[in-house]
């Protein structure tokens, strides 16, 4: 197994933290044969990755083993955007080399400098992306990784964007679609629900991400990242 050091971390605020909790007690609470989780949006640019990484953040805290895979082949900046930075002798494998049949597991797993966080990212970006998600290598990895961690958080490709998302469902406990506030629409949304839904997955709900709230009495914007978590969709709620 490798180790990476994270160089760009942010320091949550309070009221982050708390939305986090919250939202990671939530999941704790939907049963404790959920433990494969699929995070996805309807559009890019929702905050998704940020959500997942800071909710392995959340559920480490708590003492729980967490691995987080970045699923997305086709467009991943998750490296970069953490900087991350291999402290052995290789440079860092991803899944595309995994599910390629180029590296074993255990030379795509990354250990970082958080106890209990664990990531394996995406690796070089793909042609078929969806077609190495189809194959047996995928369904050995989330058994393996259903049998060594408390919580596998999966990073997906937006549903809008691409299929890949619906084909990750399939070996996933549940999903939770991340909603930034006033970017995609209720048809959008609606689309990718009804893909995780022909999927067979349970949808935990949504994560409404990016909400600006205004200025209360104390000068505090609450609610800024991450300021709602809705249950289960139903017919009744779809325009959420």
């Amino acid at each position: 197994m490798n180790t990476v050091k994270l160089n760009r971390i942010k320091k949550l605020d309070y009221a982050t933290v708390e939305s986090l909790r919250t939202l990671r007690t939530n999941i704790k609470f939907a049963g404790d044969d959920l433990k494969t989780i699929l995070f996805t949006s309807a559009i890019p640019d929702e905050g998704k990755s940020t959500v997942v990484f800071n909710l392995a953040r959340s559920f480490a805290d708590a003492g729980d083993k967490v691995l987080m895979i970045d699923t997305d082949m086709r467009k991943s900046v998750l490296v970069g955007r953490l900087k991350a930075e291999s402290l052995g002798e290789d440079k860092i494998y991803g899944l595309s080399h995994f599910l390629s049949g180029q590296k074993q597991l255990d030379e795509v797993l990354c250990r970082t400098q958080y106890n209990n966080i664990n990531i394996i990212f995406a690796g070089p970006k793909v042609i078929n992306p969806t077609e190495l998600l189809e194959k047996a290598y995928f369904k050995k990895l989330v058994a393996a990784a259903r049998n060594t961690f408390n919580y596998v958080l999966m990073d997906c490709a937006p549903l809008g964007a691409a299929i890949d998302a619906a084909v990750v469902a399939r070996e996933c406990d549940a999903a939770v679609l991340v909603v930034a506030q006033g970017r995609a629409s209720a048809k959008m949304l609606i689309s990718a629900r009804e893909q995780l839904e022909a999927a067979d997955v349970k949808i935990l709900g949504a994560v409404l991400n990016k909400v600006q709230v205004k200025k209360t009495g104390y000068g505090k914007y609450y609610g800024r990242y991450y300021g709602k978590y809705y249950g289960r969709y139903n017919g009744k709620h779809e325009a959420d």
